[in-house]
């Protein structure tokens, strides 16, 4: 809950508050608050029970299921996780992001075939294929599972074949920004 009531108070500092939208591609997703924004992103969690909360750019030391509280901008937001200790991050996209991440790998996931056939060269794992009725929830989950083994082990993802991410690297700087 202190997280919660920190960033209320921030966005009042920059008269803002966090029950709106600041992001265009948010909004042309259909999105119309970020409420709806996180509520997608706890869904991303699973079932998995929450083990730590960790503030931005904490020190990641407890095993399991954690949240790291960072803003949603995609460099920043990683920035955090890997300065907190994070080694290969998985990264979502329903729109395409181009994220890319150098100082640790990050597996970059289409959440519907459209998007990875018209963003193959730059997407790791197509989950598309669970709206599609070709994979279960499990299958994926199986997939990204072994991908994730995989680019621990040294095996590159598409952003560092294709030399995305030397920019990505981007701490967060309290404040206005966006």
């Amino acid at each position: 809950m202190s997280q919660i009531r920190w960033w209320e108070d921030y966005a009042r500092r920059h008269d803002s508050t966090i029950d709106n939208n600041p992001s265009v591609g948010n909004k042309e997703g259909g999105l119309t608050t970020i409420y709806e924004k996180s509520l997608g992103a706890l869904a991303k969690g699973g079932q998995s029970p929450l083990m730590a909360v960790y503030d931005y750019a904490e020190r990641i030391d407890t095993p399991g299921f954690g949240f790291m509280d960072t803003p949603g901008y995609d460099p920043i937001s990683m920035t955090g996780l890997v300065s907190g200790g994070c080694n290969v991050g998985v990264f979502t996209t329903g729109r395409g992001s181009v994220y890319g991440c150098k100082p640790a790998p990050c597996i970059k996931v289409a959440t519907n075939t459209a998007l990875y056939n018209w963003m193959e060269e730059d997407m790791d794992l197509n989950a598309g294929t669970i709206m599609d009725g070709t994979e279960t929830i499990q299958e994926v989950g199986m997939r990204l599972f072994e991908k994730i083994i995989s680019v621990a082990n040294g095996e590159k993802t598409k952003s560092e074949l294709n030399g995305i991410g030397d920019e990505e690297f981007q701490p967060w700087f309290p404040g206005p920004q966006y």
